[in-house]
């Protein structure tokens, strides 16, 4: 099945990205996925308190109205995220607005948060019964006037239908999210999450992440860890798409977005390794970002992710490649004595 899963994912590279996506999905709905064995036990790792039988998840983006969070789960990701949702359901940016760099390994994307909508994402998260760990990744409107009141309503509406919810504050697609990073913006956004959160049912737990920039300079990641402490978040995802454009050799290379892939490698590591040296194991972290192998996987955990995400190495791979990477990563914990995640997380 994985040569064929190949043959189709070369077969969608003939169409146009997005339509590319849609095809994907369908499929996906169809059941033609692929379904990985069981996971190797040293792989599990509870981390914010939830409990993932790998550390490697499936990130926003590919996902986004909650469609095929089973087939995922079952195609081998430990945990997958859907989203970014927003209150409205809105159509985004114009179109293109997808860009394969295929030189590059990379994407870039200026989709502006599209998606159908809270009340449609609600009501296919109420049916996933015990599928699996699903997060929901919650944004804003583009054009609402109170966009702290939108992550608001998004947190009370799938309040036990997500395994665990992220705050969706640094995609470059949507003008002036962006600026929520600030300390005083943040202060106040995540003051109200907490607020609300803290006035809801409190059955089980429910972790609350923060999604960064790697474009941040290294005083504002001290000032996010802080303000994510305080408001008692448990851990941040590091990172999001860039704005920042390395040395591209792809004809796309100068579209606007934010770009994601293999060239995102080095500075969501370095990235990831400030958030660690500053929350200093007080916050769970969880890496993103270039992440397209085992070794890729191992870095970041050993750089102080206890998990990681992806999802445009599945442009090239297909999503076949998880269980690639979970036995390569296998491969790597045991090679350097390791007898579970766990004990490599952070020793970089």
């Amino acid at each position: 099945m994985s040569a064929l899963h190949g043959l189709v994912t070369r077969a969608l590279h003939a169409c146009d990205p997005e339509d590319a996506h849609g095809l994907a999905i369908r499929a996906l709905q169809a059941g033609l996925g692929p379904r990985a064995g069981a996971d190797d036990p040293m792989l599990a790792i509870e981390v914010a308190g939830l409990r993932l039988p790998n550390p490697i998840g499936l990130a926003p983006g590919f996902d986004k109205n909650a469609q095929v969070f089973a087939p995922m789960l079952r195609a081998g990701f430990g945990f997958v995220e859907c989203g970014t949702v927003t209150p409205q359901p809105q159509v985004g940016n114009p179109r293109p607005r997808l860009f394969r760099l295929t030189e590059d390994k990379a994407v870039i994307n200026r989709m502006g948060f599209n998606n159908q909508g809270l009340e449609t994402f609600a009501g296919r998260l109420a049916r996933k019964g015990r599928a699996g760990l699903v997060g929901a990744n919650i944004g804003a409107n583009k054009d609402s006037e109170d966009r702290m009141g939108d992550y608001v309503a998004c947190l009370r509406r799938l309040w036990g239908l997500a395994s665990y919810f992220t705050v969706n504050i640094s995609s470059p697609n949507t003008p002036g999210l962006r600026g929520l990073q600030t300390r005083a913006a943040l202060q106040e956004l995540l003051g109200r999450l907490a607020e609300a959160r803290d006035a809801l049912p409190r059955e089980g737990l429910v972790p609350m992440f923060l999604k960064v920039a790697p474009d941040l300079e290294p005083g504002e990641v001290e000032a996010i860890v802080e303000t994510v402490e305080a408001n008692g978040l448990a851990g941040i995802i590091v990172a999001n798409t860039t704005t920042s454009r390395p040395e591209l050799a792809s004809r796309h290379r100068q579209e606007s977005g934010g770009l994601s892939g293999a060239p995102l490698k080095t500075l969501s590591t370095r990235k990831l390794l400030e958030f660690a040296a500053a929350g200093a194991g007080r916050l769970a972290l969880i890496g993103a970002g270039g992440i397209a192998s085992g070794e890729d996987a191992y870095a970041r955990i050993r750089a102080g992710a206890s998990a990681v995400q992806l999802y445009s190495a599945l442009v090239y791979e297909g999503p076949g490649l998880v269980t690639r990477i979970k036995r390569e990563l296998a491969e790597c914990l045991r090679r350097d004595g390791f007898a579970d995640v766990r004990e490599a997380v952070g020793r970089a």
